[in-house]
């Protein structure tokens, strides 16, 4: 336990020789992720469909594959480093040739995080009403469907083949929400399936894993400060952050994108890890059991806080929820 809660906050080096593929690490919870894997000492591949060279329809052309993995060289020890690979994982083939350049290069697997989203992009949340079902594009809906769920299906049919050679693989379905909170409809009802399935992923896997002695879990970051909330939906850098509880009063209760990678990096050098599976975990949460913090030194709990805060409409207090 107490390896763990040091390897979260960066401290050592636990995950050394280990090989992770963080997919969906362009930006955002993949990108520090795969920069907290780095930083505890693993190699870990980064993917994405924005490069130097290309971008996605996300449209963010700042935030590359290839700048991730030069935040993992930075933040890593002798051991770590970023690979970038380029992949659009709803191209089975793409996948494929990924996953046997890490068994070539590496001849193992012993992380995937299946992060892969992207769908941001075909909804609008500044509405006052979302949508019935009926009345959304279902071009834009069915993409929503291609980019939150088939993703995470093709990456793991490729991929966990090769996690499943040596005991102890870890596989971490990454969502928005706890299975507790997503129980609830969150409107419109695409992006609730895309939020869902995840949940559900890590279970079902989790039942199949185990026999191989590897571990299925969801994670979801709280209300996680990426780069598209600070300075598009707020305007605000990660330095002023505080000035967007102005407009989102609810918003104090938020974290930065370390705070899950610290979790996952928790996770993975948690030689007990097999309690979780099949489980919906997050950053939050497992700040209470493994004793790491956000970059600020606080430990926000941020589904607990909208479940007893903001959804049953109390004014915005976080004391006692960070």
């Amino acid at each position: 336990m107490e390896r763990a809660q040091e390897a979260a906050q960066g401290n050592t080096g636990p995950l050394d020789g280990r090989i992770a593929l963080v997919a969906g690490a362009t930006r955002g919870a993949g990108r520090a992720m795969a920069v907290e894997l780095g930083r505890a000492g693993a190699t870990v591949y980064v993917t994405g469909r924005t490069t130097r060279d290309h971008v996605s329809e996300v449209g963010r052309s700042t935030e590359t594959i290839e700048g991730t993995a030069e935040l993992v060289d930075a933040a890593a020890g002798a051991a770590g480093r970023g690979i970038a690979v380029p992949t659009d994982h709803l191209e089975p083939e793409q996948v494929r040739a990924l996953v046997d350049r890490v068994d070539r290069e590496q001849g193992r697997l012993d992380i995937l995080v299946n992060d892969v989203w992207g769908g941001d992009v075909h909804l609008d949340f500044t509405v006052e009403k979302q949508p019935d079902m009926w009345e959304m594009d279902l071009d834009k809906g069915l993409r929503i469907m291609r980019l939150g769920i088939e993703s995470h299906l093709v990456t793991s049919h490729c991929a966990l083949p090769l996690l499943v050679r040596r005991p102890g693989g870890l596989l971490v379905e990454v969502t928005d929400g706890t299975e507790e909170y997503n129980r609830r409809y969150r409107k419109p009802l695409f992006y609730d399936l895309a939020k869902t399935v995840p949940i559900r992923m890590a279970y079902d896997l989790g039942e199949e894993l185990k026999e191989y002695g590897c571990t299925a879990v969801c994670i979801t970051p709280g209300w996680l400060r990426s780069e598209a909330m600070l300075d598009t939906a707020f305007e605000v850098t990660e330095e002023n952050w505080r000035d967007a509880c102005e407009q989102a009063p609810h918003f104090a209760i938020s974290e930065s994108p370390t705070y899950v990678g610290r979790a996952l990096v928790a996770l993975a050098a948690d030689p007990g890890v097999a309690r979780w599976n099949g489980r919906s975990l997050s950053s939050g949460g497992l700040a209470q059991e493994y004793g790491f913090t956000d970059v600020d030194g606080s430990a926000p709990d941020a589904w607990r806080y909208l479940l007893e805060v903001e959804s049953q409409g109390r004014p915005a207090d976080v004391t006692g929820y960070r």
